[in-house]
C-alpha cells in the first residue's frame, strides 16, 4: 500500500516552501532518482507548526481494516486505514475527526486480503477504473483557471 508520493504532499511542500514549483520539481525528481530529498530549514518549520506526522506499517494498515470493521461494521480504504491508525497514536495529544478517504473498492485486493470481504466500487462508479483519462493543460494564472472551469460548467448544464 504505497502511498508515498500524494499530489498532497507536493501540495504541501509547494506552499510551504514559499510557492516555489522549482523547488518542488527538484525534490520529486530527487526522490524518483535517490529515494530521499531534503526540504529546506524554513519550509520544514513551516510545516511542523502546522502538522503532526505518525507512520503505519502496511501489516498494521491490514490490522486497523480489520478491527474497523470488527468494531463498527465499516469496511475502510487503506488510506483511511492509516489515518486511524496513526490519530490513535495521538489521541492524547489532540482532539480527532477522521473522515474516509477513497472507497474500499477502489483498493479490491488490499481491502479483501485484510477484511476477507470482497469490495466493488458501487456501480455508478465502477466505469472510472477502465475510463480513459481526460487532463488539460492550462496555464499557470488563475484567471486561465477560472476561465476553463467557467467554460466546462456552462457545457455541462
Amino acid at each position: 500500500m504505497d502511498i508515498q508520493v500524494s499530489s498532497n504532499f507536493e501540495r504541501l511542500l509547494f506552499e510551504a516552501g514559499g510557492r516555489d514549483a522549482a523547488a518542488v520539481r527538484r525534490n520529486m525528481s530527487s526522490l524518483a532518482q535517490s529515494g530521499a530529498f531534503t526540504i529546506d530549514k524554513p519550509a520544514l518549520a513551516a510545516i511542523r507548526a502546522e502538522f503532526d506526522s505518525g507512520s503505519t506499517s502496511e501489516v498494521e494498515t491490514a490490522a486497523t481494516i480489520g478491527s474497523v470493521l470488527a468494531s463498527s461494521g465499516e469496511l475502510v480504504d487503506p488510506h483511511t486505514a492509516v489515518g486511524l491508525k496513526v490519530a490513535q497514536q495521538h489521541l492524547n495529544r489532540a482532539p480527532m475527526i477522521a473522515l474516509a478517504t477513497a472507497h474500499p473498492g477502489k483498493f479490491h485486493d488490499a481491502v479483501a486480503k485484510a477484511s476477507g470481504l470482497k469490495p466493488d466500487l458501487p456501480q455508478r462508479l465502477s466505469r472510472l477504473m477502465m475510463a480513459d483519462e481526460k487532463m488539460s493543460v492550462l496555464p499557470s494564472d488563475a484567471a486561465s483557471v477560472k476561465n476553463f472551469i467557467l467554460e466546462k460548467a456552462d457545457n455541462v448544464s
